[in-house]
């Protein structure tokens, strides 16, 4: 089973600080931050875009920017990340009609590809074909485009059964995961954590952060 990562995602943090508020997870124990990257297309928001990824990339060093493509082309934004420093991108499965191509122009320039599904996609729209290309999978347990959503849990299963296909993946989810809800995930078998309001709200993201990795780390121990 592949490690705990936990991954605070950006979109809970304040802005007008960015490098400063990413560099504080680092130091409380975060490995990824989690970069939302909305369109207005693909999603009603929009958030950011590579211009603000440069300039946290270069205000800090070795971050690893993991980066949730929440957009309509998701092949026109590779190039434009690549530069930016992006580490690994993100794209919804149905933002595409080929994703095994997207995958491989993502390696091209160097990033990790992480595959994407929504609450109302099911687990089986991702094919071996593709996970195994990937290096990552996300299941959405919020609908995406809106931070501070509530945790739907009927999402849970989809991470068991893809767990269950691909042992060695990377599996990740995201909306409305914190230490009330990660024990059902950790339990599903997922590994990489994104979390926003509950570690950026919080008095205390190192405990949080820790207690979260923790979970997971009780549950492979438990599954293993």
């Amino acid at each position: 089973m592949p490690r705990a990562i936990i991954s605070p995602s950006v979109l809970a943090s304040d802005f007008g600080q960015l490098t400063a508020e990413c560099k504080r997870m680092i130091k409380g124990g975060a490995e990824w931050l989690h970069m939302d990257v909305m369109d207005g297309h693909f999603v009603p928001n929009i958030t950011m875009g590579a211009p603000i990824l440069s300039c946290v990339h270069k205000g800090v060093p070795g971050i690893f920017m993991d980066c949730h493509m929440m957009v309509a082309k998701p092949e026109q934004w590779v190039d434009d990340i690549a530069d930016a420093g992006g580490s690994l991108y993100c794209f919804h499965i149905e933002a595409t009609s080929d994703p095994v191509s997207l995958i491989s122009t993502i390696h091209k320039r160097n990033m990790k590809a992480g595959v994407a599904i929504s609450p109302d996609t099911p687990s089986t729209a991702i094919t071996d074909e593709i996970a195994n290309a990937a290096d990552m999978l996300l299941v959405m347990t919020v609908y995406p485009g809106r931070g501070g959503q509530k945790f739907i849990e009927r999402c849970v299963p989809k991470v068991a059964e893809l767990r269950a296909r691909f042992p060695e993946k990377d599996i990740e989810v995201d909306g409305g995961v914190g230490p009330k809800t990660i024990g059902v995930c950790a339990d599903a078998g997922c590994n990489v954590i994104v979390a926003g309001t509950a570690i950026f709200g919080s008095e205390n993201p190192t405990e949080v952060i820790q207690r979260l990795k923790d979970t997971v780390n009780a549950a492979q121990a438990q599954s293993g």
